[in-house]
């Protein structure tokens, strides 16, 4: 037998019923899952390592490279480049909470993970998710006052406000993090330990728990109100405010400065909540877990990927900053 097989003889033996199941006898808890990741065929391995290697270093490194841009650039120093250079640490920590785990499963081949890793990777999951959500919509707030009322807007937007909003973001999603969290802990017995995905997806895990699926519900539309629902609103209000106020502009030329200053974040909106809602439409719809693990691959690696793109290829300001600072580097 060899070490693959052995291990999933070995979960397969330490899956237990649930507590009310009338044949159940000498119950134990379960220590451990195994994620099933996206494929088993050996072959694929190799390719699987390499490709998501390659896209953690360079989305590691993209966002890196906007951070240093931003700190290094006075003329950056502005709200604005601040919440960008903060979404840029989320989305590293959200691309460094799942990906460096399967990166290392297709390498070893083990894939078991101890139920206390699993919780702390769904918190953080859940933590730098949400904090990106509510970054999105604190950077939409930012362009709704910059474009609609930009006489007022160094007075309201000032740095002791723009500080409060990223620790208000950051805050709000530790609570909902650390909710799920205290919830999800008093779990101890699942139907199964075999999880069907390359991370601990909260909602997986809870379908596989032994609870009632009405508190699982609740428990997953609370989050997807706070991260989703909530954050999407405000940016769908800034966002009618300021297409309203761009339409009053009479010169066009100062209709398309207006937009060009929202067109790197609108993108970045629409790629973030538009594979997010294509993963859970799916899920929804597909009867196969492996083809949802698929799909969340666009939500959690591509999307922090091409973030950094987006934001350098569509900014003069940000490709300026960083052809300054590699001058300065040579």
């Amino acid at each position: 037998m060899d070490r693959h097989s052995y291990v999933m003889a070995q979960h397969k033996c330490s899956s237990v019923p649930c507590p009310n199941d009338p044949e159940t006898k000498n119950l134990t808890s379960i220590s451990e899952f195994f994620l099933m990741g996206l494929s088993d065929d050996p072959e694929l391995q190799p390719l699987l390592f390499g490709l998501f290697l390659s896209m953690y270093l360079v989305t590691v490194f993209g966002n890196l490279l906007i951070i240093l841009a931003v700190s290094s650039d006075p003329r950056l120093h502005t709200p604005m480049y601040f919440f960008l250079s903060n979404l840029s640490l989320a989305d590293i920590g959200f691309t460094s909470t799942t990906v460096p785990k399967m990166i290392v499963d297709t390498h070893t081949h083990l894939r078991a993970i101890s139920y206390a890793a699993c919780l702390t990777q769904m918190s953080f999951f859940i933590l730098f998710g949400c904090l990106d959500s509510l970054l999105l919509a604190v950077m939409a707030y930012d362009r709704f006052l910059a474009i609609c009322h930009p006489l007022h807007y160094t007075v309201i937007m000032n740095p002791k406000l723009c500080g409060t909003l990223v620790v208000m973001s950051l805050f709000i999603s530790l609570v909902v993090s650390q909710m799920h969290n205290s919830i999800v802990v008093q779990l101890t017995y699942f139907k199964d330990v075999e999880i069907s995905h390359f991370f601990c997806d909260p909602s997986q895990l809870l379908n596989l728990a032994c609870s009632d699926p009405v508190t699982n519900n609740i428990v997953m539309y609370f989050i997807g109100v706070i991260s989703g629902f909530i954050p999407i609103s405000g940016i769908l209000f800034s966002y009618y405010k300021i297409v309203s106020s761009v339409l009053r502009v009479p010169s066009g030329g100062g209709r398309s400065k207006a937009f060009s200053t929202c067109g790197s974040h609108l993108s970045v909106v629409c790629l973030f909540y538009g594979t997010g809602l294509g993963v859970y439409l799916s899920s929804a719809v597909s009867v196969s877990p492996r083809n949802d693990a698929m799909a969340s691959v666009v939500y959690t690696v591509v999307t922090p990927m091409l973030n950094p793109f987006i934001y350098s290829l569509r900014n003069r300001d940000i490709k300026r900053a960083m052809q300054r600072l590699f001058s300065k580097r040579i």
